[in-house]
């Protein structure tokens, strides 16, 4: 099941689990679209992978499948140098 990531790990721009605008990695790592298309040019910052759409979760199924609420922002290298 996906974390689904309460925030962007650059921004730190709200992400709720209904964003639409929220993109993830195959690891999961979470970005808001804009830093997705003008910041990492579509590329995840961690692991170099692709971004893609994360998918919402509905309202109902959230209680018994709660979304993280942990943050995670990068702050060991700025996002856009993807190494």
């Amino acid at each position: 099941m996906l974390e689904l990531r309460p925030s962007c790990e650059c921004c730190n721009k709200d992400l709720p689990p209904s964003a639409t605008d929220a993109l993830i990695c195959s690891f999961e790592c979470t970005f808001c679209r804009e830093c997705a298309k003008h910041r990492l040019r579509w590329l995840c910052p961690n692991c170099g992978g692709g971004l893609v759409a994360r998918p919402t979760r509905p309202a109902a199924l959230l209680a018994a499948n709660p979304a993280a609420t942990t943050r995670i922002v990068r702050d060991q290298k700025p996002c856009g140098n993807v190494s």
